[in-house]
């Protein structure tokens, strides 16, 4: 059975739900805080998924995901890169993204092209909304329909790059996996696009498409019954977006 290692810490508040998706895809996951790591009571080189949920790590004091991204990388560094370098996934969702950004794992290996900034609206923005899933290279959103729809829960979510050629590159690698759309999959401003992402970006891949963050919440859009409006739509199956993605993640490790 697939191990995901669902890496948690002070702030950490999506990691019960998370675990709970992971396993009714299919998965053992295990909710492990970043100390038992950083002590070497438990290895992340010992799962076959690294996963970082959502919250608030450490209180995103010093910026959303900050703290833990250096905290990874100054304690945890050789370890991740033996993870990647042996192609099993890493995956940030919402503050995870964050992590991963400001960690320099994304959308370049090594290279802080991008970072996550404060919401265009200024505050903390918690609504569903409609993406349209890329072709991209990653192997985690097969099977999904072109429009799907998820929630986000952030203050600083808005993906900027550095430089228009860093936007150009991703594009041309097909490292962009989800984009936010309005109800027709076209490119909308607030509130379709929640929080000013340059070109509507709201999850992107690495090069090797295996290390995946996305601001939307996989683990709250499992069930038909998570999404708002269930009760006034035809009935579409017992399962929602999110669960396809799980499902995707499992079977590529399988």
């Amino acid at each position: 059975m697939v191990r995901i290692l669902i890496l948690r810490t002070a702030g950490t508040n999506c990691d019960l739900e998370t675990e709970w998706a992971c396993k009714l895809a299919g998965a053992n996951p295990v909710r492990i805080h970043i100390n038992e790591i950083t002590s070497g009571r438990e290895k992340i080189l010992d799962f076959d998924v690294l996963l970082i949920p959502g919250g608030f790590s450490y209180g995103d004091d010093l910026g959303a995901g900050k703290v833990l991204a250096n905290e990874l990388i100054l304690k945890c560094g050789e370890q991740i890169e033996r993870f990647a370098e042996k192609k099993r996934p890493i995956i940030g969702i919402c503050n995870g993204f964050q992590v991963l950004v400001k960690a320099g794992l994304l959308p370049v290996w090594k290279r802080r092209a991008a970072t996550l900034v404060w919401n265009d609206s200024g505050r903390f923005e918690d609504r569903w909304v409609y993406l349209r899933v890329e072709k991209s290279i990653s192997p985690f959103f097969y099977n999904l329909p072109e429009i799907i729809r998820m929630p986000v829960a952030h203050a600083e979510g808005k993906f900027v790059l550095r430089s228009e050629t860093a936007l150009k590159k991703i594009k041309r690698n097909k490292q962009i996996v989800l984009k936010y759309v309005d109800l027709s999959g076209e490119a909308g401003g607030y509130p379709c696009n929640p929080n000013g992402s340059v070109d509507g970006i709201a999850g992107v891949c690495n090069e090797t498409g295996l290390i995946v963050g996305m601001m939307p919440h996989p683990e709250r859009a499992v069930l038909e019954i998570h999404t708002p409006d269930w009760h006034r739509r035809p009935a579409q199956g017992e399962f929602s977006f999110g669960y396809q993605f799980f499902k995707n993640v499992i079977k590529y490790c399988s």
